[in-house]
């Protein structure tokens, strides 16, 4: 539990760290109003590490950047129309140590929206209670005025930080009307917080869940982004499906609760696509501690098996299969990334790695020859340690002996993927010629025949290891000869 006590004192701690404490000095010389607002503070008071220093002052944008400008080695006014200026601020303190941050300033807000767009007409506040009073949920509409140190929490918003409740300042139908984003940020916090959103507000995203139809795919993009990122995103997940905004931003995941696990490890896919997620965050944390989460590994992994629902077939004895369900996988994750506005590298990464994640399970029933091994590295170029984690997530049996058995095959894959790599730098494997010296050897010019030589030399290459620049030489000409 949250104590409150504790709570005062990181909140202290936090007013009293070296920019926070010149930002607050500069705007009180100034004559004007600052506080320290949600995230910051909500974070401070769990005791979670602030990474975001957002303040709200009574002064105006121009104002802001004024008192900003003579402290800050840089300054940005792209939110100027929204009111809010940015900066980055250096200090040293009476040791000698300096200090820098980003910090971010909004006049007081008092926006209303039109419920249809959701874009807002865009008015300045007059006092910090109305600003906190129009946020989306109690923990994030606190605010600690500085330099003075006096929390302002007119929503009961403390309360709710030590009972884990998500509650909304006003009725959750009014601030789900204002903005539908909020719906998912509830999502998010259940997962980054693990806090309960109340009943009312679980009851108002069910019956607003059409509105977030008039949300930009950008901004949804975004909102899935930080939950995915988040170290626990089960729970925010399940809650968007169990409200059934999951079958509007995105419908492929619960689809697959209609698809029973044909190895019967699961009640649905759906449930084992959330243990896989999990397991990927938990080799991505084992093989690469402190580093920020890979979103292309858990989009890969939340998504992996999404192509069941289209591929299931029953067989004899109720048998239930579902072949090529990885390449039609493949082509749905590209489909709901590119909706989502995700950029093209990540598009074709997640469905790679959708694409391959089946490829390991012909090896562990018998040892591929090198050139499979050689061909699997080379169609995973460079993820294939995301592949590594995806696969090695994949496994939810709960059969020890089988889960063991595969385990050690892909250990056993793994260590010769190493020692082919040292043999023979297979990150890299191309033919003993590249194009110019086939034209040579062949007497060709350039065009469709080079590359179906160089290509019949690169399948040589992964069959049989490095042959020398003679007898490839010799072994093309033969190959030529014969077509």
């Amino acid at each position: 539990m949250v104590s409150v006590a504790e709570s005062l004192v990181r909140l202290q701690d936090l007013a009293s760290s070296p920019v926070v404490a010149r930002v607050a000095s500069a705007f009180d010389e100034a004559g004007y109003e600052l506080a320290l607002v949600g995230g910051p503070v909500r974070d401070a008071m769990l005791g979670r590490t602030v990474s975001d220093l957002d303040f709200t002052s009574n002064a105006s944008p121009d104002q802001i950047l004024a008192v900003l400008k003579p402290m800050a080695s840089a300054w940005w006014d792209v939110g100027r129309d929204f009111g809010t200026i940015g900066a980055k601020v250096t200090v040293t303190d009476d040791g000698g140590v300096e200090h820098a941050d980003t910090v971010e300033i909004t006049t007081y807000r008092a926006d209303a929206y039109d419920g249809v767009t959701r874009k807002p007409v865009v008015a300045f506040g007059d006092t910090l209670e109305d600003d906190l009073r129009r946020r989306d949920f109690t923990v994030n509409s606190m605010a600690l005025r500085i330099p003075e140190i006096t929390l302002v929490d007119p929503s009961g918003g403390v309360e709710d930080l030590v009972a884990h409740l998500l509650r909304t300042p006003s009725s959750p139908e009014v601030s789900f009307g204002d903005d539908p984003l909020r719906m998912l940020r509830a999502a998010r916090f259940a997962s980054q917080l693990g806090f309960r959103p109340t009943d009312d507000v679980i009851e108002a995203m069910e019956e607003r869940r059409e509105t977030i139809s008039i949300v930009s795919p950008e901004r949804i993009q975004a909102e899935l982004g930080k939950l995915l990122a988040t170290d626990h995103p089960r729970a925010g997940l399940e809650l968007l499906v169990d409200t059934g905004i999951a079958d509007l931003v995105l419908p492929e995941l619960p689809a697959l609760r209609l698809e029973p696990d044909e190895h019967h490890h699961h009640k649905d896919v759906y449930q084992h696509s959330l243990t896989v997620l999990e397991q990927a965050i938990g080799y991505e944390h084992s093989r690469h501690p402190g580093e920020a989460p890979d979103l292309v590994l858990r989009w890969a992994a939340l998504l992996h098996d999404i192509g069941k629902p289209a591929t299931k077939k029953t067989g004899p004895g109720a048998a239930v299969t579902f072949y090529h369900h990885d390449l039609v996988g493949a082509k749905l994750a590209k489909k709901r990334l590119t909706a989502l506005r995700y950029d093209g590298d990540t598009i074709k990464s997640v469905a790679r790695l959708v694409e391959l994640h089946m490829r390991f399970f012909g090896y562990s029933e018998g040892v591929w020859a090198d050139s499979a091994v050689r061909r699997y590295v080379r169609d995973a170029g460079p993820l294939l340690e995301r592949l590594h984690m995806l696969v090695r997530a994949d496994v939810t049996t709960r059969n020890r002996r089988k889960a063991d058995r595969l385990g050690f095959a892909y250990d056993d894959l793994e260590q010769r993927i190493v020692e082919l790599q040292e043999q023979e730098e297979l990150e890299s494997v191309r033919p003993d010629l590249d194009g110019n010296r086939i034209q040579e050897v062949l007497g060709i010019a350039p065009g469709r025949e080079v590359g179906e030589a160089y290509r019949w030399l690169l399948e040589l290459r992964l069959d049989e290891g490095p042959l020398g620049e003679e007898e490839a030489t010799r072994r093309l000409l033969d190959w030529w000869s014969s077509r």
